[in-house]
């Protein structure tokens, strides 16, 4: 049986730059190896004002007075292990998530808690995309809105905030996978191949 977890993670930064900004939001659900959710928790994280452009708290709703009784990255981060389970090897997975990886690698090493995830990552993008190729649809972006609205999930914008995002991540890829079950092959759209004389 395979000993694998996922943590399908989102985290809201002060910006792109993890030498600039700071985390300002964690959100992580456990599953186990077939996508079942073992369990989920949301964190504000206390950010200094000087790390957080005016940008990114437009988009995620950062302000001062919502996050002034956050508790520091440091106790945060410590709560984020242990919510792992024990025993599995725990996958980090999202969307586009290397940028978040990026920032948890950098400020569990800061904070001198060892890193609690696995050096691989299942991202979203890549199965959607897959998808694309299986079945014939082009897609004109590789966003989680896109593949949700492809998904017929939403209607509409996608809120950022990191729970929210973590979710809709979790939902879009159940809906990918199940969409990747072998077919026969004359039910497969053919894969473009070099041309025949």
């Amino acid at each position: 049986m395979p000993n694998f977890a996922f943590a399908f993670l989102d985290c809201e930064f002060g910006g792109l730059d993890p030498d600039l900004h700071d985390i300002t939001e964690i959100a992580v659900i456990i599953t186990d190896y077939r996508l079942v959710e073992l369990a989920s928790q949301e964190w504000k994280v206390r950010a200094r004002h000087d790390r957080v452009s005016a940008e990114a708290a437009r988009i995620s709703g950062w302000t001062a007075e919502e996050w002034a009784d956050a508790p520091p990255l440091r106790q945060v981060l410590s709560e984020v292990s242990d919510l792992m389970p024990a025993g599995p090897t725990v996958v980090p997975a999202g969307q586009n998530v290397r940028v978040d990886v990026i920032f948890l690698e950098r400020a569990f090493k800061a904070c001198g808690i060892p890193y609690p995830f696995d050096y691989h990552v299942i991202d979203l993008a890549t199965l959607f995309y897959s998808w694309s190729l299986v079945t014939g649809e082009p897609v004109t972006a590789l966003s989680l809105r896109q593949a949700a609205l492809t998904a017929g999930l939403i209607e509409s914008a996608v809120p950022h905030r990191a729970m929210a995002d973590s979710r809709l991540t979790l939902d879009t890829f159940r809906h990918y996978v199940g969409r990747l079950a072998p077919r026969p092959p004359s039910e497969t759209a053919p894969l473009p191949g070099p041309e025949k004389p």
